[in-house]
């Protein structure tokens, strides 16, 4: 098989990823995508190792072993990731991230909005 045909897919897949993180709002799809990104990744290390063996007679399998530390990695930032989106989900009741802006504790919205700042003007004149 030519090298061309998984470093397409693996374009594909991470433009795939990179579209749903910059499109998407919800935190959990967000992930997903960051994922799919990783899995591009893990697969030009794998074509690319095979590709080098076999240009070299090398026996290492160095990419291998790099991706199976990239999806241990993956697996433990997207249970971290999954807690964290749980935890903000709890607290605040969405994961949509634009609403996820600013996390500090005890923040209203609606004191940022031009409006609210005009109706606490107008309580301090009356």
């Amino acid at each position: 098989m030519h090298l061309a045909y998984p470093a397409v897919l693996s374009a594909l897949l991470f433009c795939t990823g990179l579209y749903g993180v910059l499109a998407r709002r919800n935190a959990i799809l967000v992930l997903m995508s960051v994922e799919l990104m990783l899995n591009a990744v893990n697969l030009n290390l794998v074509a690319f190792d095979v590709w080098l063996s076999r240009a070299a007679e090398d026996t290492l399998h160095s990419g291998q072993a790099l991706t199976l530390f990239t999806i241990t990695i993956a697996a433990a930032e997207i249970g971290i990731g999954l807690a964290i989106v749980l935890a903000v989900h709890r607290n605040r009741g969405t994961s949509d991230v634009d609403r996820l802006r600013d996390t500090a504790e005890g923040h209203d919205p609606d004191q940022d909005s031009p409006a609210a700042g005009q109706a606490e003007k107008a309580e301090a004149t009356a």
